[in-house]
């Protein structure tokens, strides 16, 4: 047999050819192997991807709640509504009493003052700016008095009236007691008066008297059975409060302080009693308590 060289030569190349392309995996004629769908190539080098974050749930549809819930959720707010409903109804029914009740008060009181015009007194009773004016001509040396708000308040020493801790009138009170009494007189003639009377807060010395309290009602006591039966002020323009150490003008930290603290106070209001010496028409004198 004649073999050509040309034809030996093609021969072996195609062999070759067929052997890379079945098992050669430098055969630059094989395709590439495809990636998995869904899948992504990192490329050499690149840092690793972050794991893909889970998607959130699904939020719970309404149509899926309980269709006994929400009929007991819609009860409630129906009971609810009813109940404030109630409420607005049982506000409009107060309101309407008590407007009622203004204009019952307002028609019983007459007309109103017109704006810009000051209401005068009732008869017999002093207006504040009259009450303040009346106090400067008080002749009453070394007794305090002062104005507090429409009342003029006397102020005399405990330790002056009384001996230590008692409710006994010493001499020297006795007189300046009857010199108060006739200067009120003077000033303020028939005006109705308050007894006050007060302590401090040390503690007592005096068996006699269980507390602070009873010492100042049994000193008011004295002070109105003195001007009652040894001056010319008439009972009916007197009463009596007992404060004990509650209302101290100053401290009582101090012996000076718990001194000025230990006092009797006599009220003078602009109200003046009637003719006959009633206290009824004066609205303080029914409300007496110690305080």
């Amino acid at each position: 047999m004649v073999t050509r060289p040309g034809l030996m030569i093609f021969a072996t190349a195609a062999a070759a050819a067929l052997s890379c392309a079945a098992g050669c995996t430098q055969n630059p004629f094989r395709p590439a192997t495809a990636a998995a769908p869904g899948s992504v190539t990192q490329a050499p080098g690149a840092a690793a991807f972050a794991p893909t974050m889970p998607l959130p749930a699904a939020a719970p549809s309404f149509l899926d709640s309980d269709p006994r819930q929400l009929e007991a959720g819609l009860a409630r707010s129906r009971q609810e509504t009813q109940l404030m409903q109630d409420e607005i109804a049982v506000l409009r029914e107060q309101l309407a009493s008590t407007s009622t009740q203004l204009a019952q008060t307002r028609a019983a009181a007459g007309p109103a003052a017109p704006v810009g015009v000051a209401q005068q007194p009732p008869p017999g009773t002093m207006t504040p700016l009259a009450m303040q004016s009346a106090m400067t001509t008080l002749s009453l040396p070394g007794v305090e008095k002062r104005m507090d708000g429409g009342v003029v308040r006397i102020e005399i020493q405990a330790d002056t009236l009384f001996e230590s801790d008692g409710a006994n009138l010493m001499p020297a009170g006795s007189a300046l007691l009857t010199q108060v009494s006739d200067e009120v007189e003077r000033v303020y003639p028939g005006h109705f008066l308050g007894i006050e009377g007060h302590t401090d807060t040390a503690p007592l010395q005096n068996a006699s008297w269980g507390s602070q309290h009873q010492l100042s009602v049994a000193r008011a006591s004295a002070v109105f059975d003195f001007l009652t039966t040894r001056t010319s002020l008439k009972q009916g323009q007197l009463f009596l409060v007992a404060h004990g150490p509650n209302h101290p003008v100053v401290s009582n930290a101090t012996a000076a302080g718990r001194a000025r603290n230990r006092r009797v106070e006599l009220v003078i209001y602009p109200e003046r009693s009637g003719a006959d010496g009633s206290a009824a028409a004066h609205p303080a004198a029914t409300a007496t308590g110690g305080g």
